[in-house]
């Protein structure tokens, strides 16, 4: 900790005290300030340290207790959380540089009375780098519509000051003076989220406290099953959309007056900084919903009109599937089962982004013996976690890639490994060489096709001589919308029908046996209770099997037309015919064809 060494090379502390100290602290539920004084670091210390470190100015006005309207502006639980409390106002003048503040409604959860914005309200903070309190105090106070000033207070000065939240003529003592006790878990601390009222409508959302509609909007999300939250400043008003089955649908329009605290409140929760707004900035955060929880992934990104924010829905209480229950074919289970018997050699599924790769991979992973076996994953992000399995973050930024992980993941004895993506030729080649030498691989990679990621892999790099050995199987999966029960409906056109035959005519009878050709496709028809007729998605697949016809194919460099034609002698089928079947058994629209 900076605030530590400074204090080491004051000679107020030694390292053996300073090392001890930190130590505590991170199994502590106390602030530092309370330890340093436990080991007789004097307060005016502490300020003087942090003073020097954050440039912040030591409180030295009024010692009387604040009024008590100015306590209404930060409430008591924020106060106790951050260590921040109001001290005073003073009236600013016009020569006085004073904030900017955008005028726009308050949150009545907190705040409960706005001061004069011709005053400024001094804030005294104990701790710069606790918990995020600079973003909170911006962000709870211009939302307020207040102009203020941040001070440097001892944490003494906080706790008779937090004496102005008392009650009824009871003290108000902060609850983190007390000691965690040894074994006992810090309290959980994401917001819950269960109890919002998602129904509210529309029109209300205008007068609405920013943190209640954020979380209205959040909720909405969960239990319409979207995948994506986009925060879109239109200009003349704010677009809030949800992709649900791959669809993006407009859920509120709320006035571009409340698009800055909009994004300012998802820029708390995902812990990214309030004025970077010239660059686009990543973060998480996660609430509890129905008694588990849900991870969000959040994105912005400058436009014209203001930030747009994408907030990606990790819920592993629904993302993790059997892999029986993903809507695969038997005969494609039947192959996926029978690479995951395999002791090496590499998997490599293929498709776009949201075209449920990683879904599909964590299902296989599911079905590995985790007990038995190592199993290591590199991720960009960890989207799921599967209980037995270790999964490793990468962070590029710091030089932790897919390529360096993979390295290092070759020397914690390894069974399994799981490599997110296949971005460039050095994972590449690392991947294979994994494969080679007896480990069980899988990835994702981008191409169009199944047999398109034998090309790809030689665009990167890799020789024929080391493909054809190694890789298993290759997979290509687009995600098509299913017809909703009972709104399916058959369609018996000659031209449909002309569509499938022209489709299956070069696949062998012995393997049309068992695709239902004399039924007709089905497409949805909208209800009452669904407008559309379609609800959730289902992926259509292509598998090539690499047999010992297919690897002297790559070895010989043929080309994709020679891989599909000796493919197809054995049953084959392509993502489009598979959709075709799927149609054809109930499960999906016909229109969806068109569509790969």
């Amino acid at each position: 900790m900076i605030l530590l060494n400074l204090l080491v090379s004051q000679n107020i502390l030694s390292s053996l005290e300073s090392k001890a100290i930190e130590e505590e602290a991170k199994t502590s539920a106390v602030p530092i300030d309370e330890i340093l004084s436990e080991h007789d670091v004097p307060e005016v210390a502490i300020l003087t340290a942090r003073n020097a470190i954050y440039g912040i100015p030591v409180f030295n006005g009024d010692r009387d207790l604040a009024d008590n309207g100015l306590y209404n502006l930060i409430d008591k639980d924020k106060s106790e959380r951050y260590l921040a409390v109001p001290l005073s106002s003073r009236s600013l003048s016009e020569e006085k540089d004073k904030k900017t503040i955008s005028s726009v409604e308050s949150d009545k959860n907190d705040f409960i009375k706005n001061k004069d914005i011709s005053d400024e309200v001094l804030i005294g903070i104990v701790d710069p780098e606790r918990k995020n309190v600079l973003d909170a105090i911006q962000f709870v106070l211009t939302s307020a519509g207040v102009s203020y000033k941040i001070y440097l207070i001892s944490l003494g000065e906080f706790k008779r000051r937090f004496e102005g939240y008392s009650v009824n003529g009871e003290s108000a003592i902060p609850q983190y003076t007390h000691k965690r006790a040894e074994g006992e878990e810090i309290k959980d601390e994401l917001q819950d989220i269960t109890d919002e009222d998602e129904s509210i409508p529309e029109a209300l959302m205008d007068s609405m406290p920013m943190t209640k509609m954020v979380n209205i909007a959040i909720k909405s999300a969960i239990v319409n099953l979207a995948s994506d939250i986009h925060v879109e400043n239109m200009g003349d008003h704010v677009r809030i959309r949800y992709r649900i089955d791959g669809i993006l649908i407009t859920q509120f329009n709320i006035p571009n007056s409340r698009a800055p605290a909009v994004v300012a409140r998802i820029k708390i929760l995902s812990g990214m900084k309030l004025d970077e707004k010239r660059k686009p900035q990543d973060g998480r955060f996660s609430v509890r919903y129905q008694g588990h929880k849900i991870d969000f992934r959040v994105s912005t990104f400058p436009t014209y009109y203001g930030e747009k924010v994408v907030i990606r829905i990790l819920d592993s209480y629904r993302g993790v599937k059997k892999l029986e229950d993903i809507g695969m074919s038997k005969v494609h289970l039947a192959q996926i089962k029978m690479a995951l018997e395999k002791p090496y050699g590499i998997v490599l599924i293929s498709g776009p982004t949201g075209s449920g790769k990683t879904t599909t991979l964590y299902s296989m992973l599911n079905e590995v013996d985790r007990e038995k076996k190592n199993v290591v994953s590199l991720e960009d992000p960890v989207e799921y976690n599967i209980p037995s399995m270790n999964q490793s973050q990468i962070f590029p930024e710091i030089g932790y890639t897919f390529a360096t992980g993979l390295r290092s993941i070759l020397r914690q004895d390894p069974d399994v490994i799981m490599v997110g993506e296949i971005r460039d030729a050095e994972t590449a080649q690392l991947a294979i060489q994994a494969a080679l030498t007896g480990h069980l691989v899988f990835s994702t990679i981008h191409t169009n096709n199944s047999i398109g990621v034998i090309t790809r892999l030689l665009d990167m790099g890799v020789d024929p001589f080391l493909i054809a050995p190694t890789l298993i199987l290759a997979m290509a999966q687009r995600l098509v919308r299913k017809i909703d029960i009972n709104c399916g409906h058959e369609i018996d056109e000659p031209g449909v029908r002309a569509i499938i035959n022209e489709s299956f005519k070069t696949l062998d009878d012995k393997y049309k046996k068992d695709i239902p050709l004399d039924k007709n496709p089905s497409n949805a028809v909208p209800t009452s209770s669904n407008p559309s007729g379609l609800k959730g998605r289902i992926p259509v697949v292509e598998i090539l099997e690499i047999d010992q016809e297919i690897q002297n194919l790559i070895l010989a460099k043929k080309p994709e037309d020679d891989i599909w034609q000796a493919a197809r002698k054995k049953g084959m089928i392509s993502m489009r015919e598979d959709a075709i079947i799927k149609s054809l058994k109930g499960i999906v629209p016909f229109t969806e064809v068109d569509s790969l």
